[in-house]
């Protein structure tokens, strides 16, 4: 029962994701289109925060001489 009443949680949030950002007037093709552009930005966003986020924090707290 578990696994059921999380699958139908998933799915609600899926078709809440579809509604929200109207993708439910696309075509299937389309909303895979935009699905994957959609978790690219996001990934490339995620990693870029990965990356540089740690070097600018440490320009900041050297400027104000936190870190020495």
């Amino acid at each position: 029962m578990a696994l059921g009443d999380c699958w139908k949680s998933l799915s609600w949030l899926y078709y809440q994701y579809i509604l929200v950002t109207a993708l439910y007037m696309l075509e299937p093709w389309e909303r895979t289109v935009f699905n994957s552009l959609l978790i690219s930005v996001a990934g490339m966003a995620v990693y870029t925060g990965y990356v540089f986020m740690p070097q600018h924090i440490m320009a900041i707290l050297h400027y104000f001489e936190v870190v020495q």
